[in-house]
């Protein structure tokens, strides 16, 4: 099976965050954790707005199980703490975070990206109500040829452990995925794969303010939280080459930042309640418009790392 040509990417700009060691972890296993991206101020400003969000006091564990009406599309989800919020000033604080942006500009090996317009996780201990089980996929089509080539990240809000239900993923598939699809059947399942007799997948252990950047061809998922009392928040959030030819992107992107509309995504129609309304459109920095789309790149007049 051919490759995107991203898969053998060789670097032409000096790294800005990674070093030659994340790299080749990168390049090897398909992820990198790179430590205090996000500054501590912001973290916390985004965990109490998603527990606000989310009408859940983080001092009264009653209301971590309320019932709970999830209307998206991906059952495997439910119970995951999926938190439908895109537009936030404090989304927006973590988008916009030079170093965040750096850390991808190392991956991309590019300058003019576009950042994802994502949402947010709040998952408590998996008791009472909450029987999620986790689970294991993939967010490209692994029977496609060439193999397309995807970037996804979560920054955490909280330090995990293992228990808490963070990201899982099988990095050990990732680096011999081409020996391993030969031992599958041809009517496999390109978006889930089997992982009977092959172990259980590796907990992904960040702590607050931490970055995990992962090629989408990592097997992954969200992990059951079988912890007593604890509860893990991250953000969402990667970046991907700027398309600025797209006009029609260009200002689908710039309305559901001004107008604070849920981004197309068929999977996740938005918050029921449309709460997001209320709240004032998000500042952005000279990079958050670049970021978004509202500035080009091509536009050199305000300092892009502002």
């Amino acid at each position: 099976m051919t490759r995107d040509p991203m898969y053998d990417i060789e670097k032409k700009l000096p790294f800005r965050v990674l070093t030659e060691e994340n790299w080749q972890h990168w390049k090897t296993w398909g992820y990198v954790i790179i430590r205090d991206v996000v500054p501590r101020e912001k973290v916390e400003s985004l965990a109490a707005t998603l527990w606000t969000f989310s009408e859940l006091d983080p001092d009264d564990e009653e209301t971590w199980y309320r019932p709970k009406v999830e209307n998206h599309a991906m059952p495997e989800l439910c119970g995951s703490g999926m938190v439908e919020i895109y537009q936030h000033q404090h989304l927006w604080d973590i988008r916009q975070e030079p170093r965040l942006y750096d850390a991808f500009v190392d991956i991309w090996d590019r300058e003019a990206l576009w950042v994802t317009l994502d949402r947010a996780n709040l998952n408590p201990p998996n008791r009472r109500n909450r029987q999620f089980k986790g689970f294991i996929h993939w967010d490209i089509d692994t029977s496609v040829d060439p193999l397309p080539f995807d970037v996804q990240g979560i920054v955490s809000l909280v330090d995990t452990n293992p228990e808490m239900g963070g990201t899982q993923a099988y990095p050990d598939m990732f680096r011999g995925f081409d020996d391993w699809v030969a031992t599958q059947p041809a009517d496999r399942n390109p978006w889930r794969p089997d992982t009977e007799g092959i172990g259980e997948p590796a907990p992904l252990v960040m702590k607050a303010g931490d970055l995990l950047i992962f090629n989408s061809l990592l097997a992954h998922g969200v992990r059951a939280n079988t912890s007593e009392h604890q509860v893990r928040l991250a953000q969402y959030v990667s970046m991907f080459p700027a398309d600025e030819a797209n006009a029609a992107l260009v200002e689908e992107r710039v309305t559901s930042w001004r107008e604070k509309v849920t981004p197309k995504k068929a999977a996740f129609p938005g918050d029921p309640r449309g709460w997001e309304k209320k709240d004032p459109v998000a500042e952005l920095s000279p990079l958050g418009e670049r970021l978004l789309g509202l500035r080009s790149w091509q536009d050199e007049s305000v300092s892009a790392r502002q």
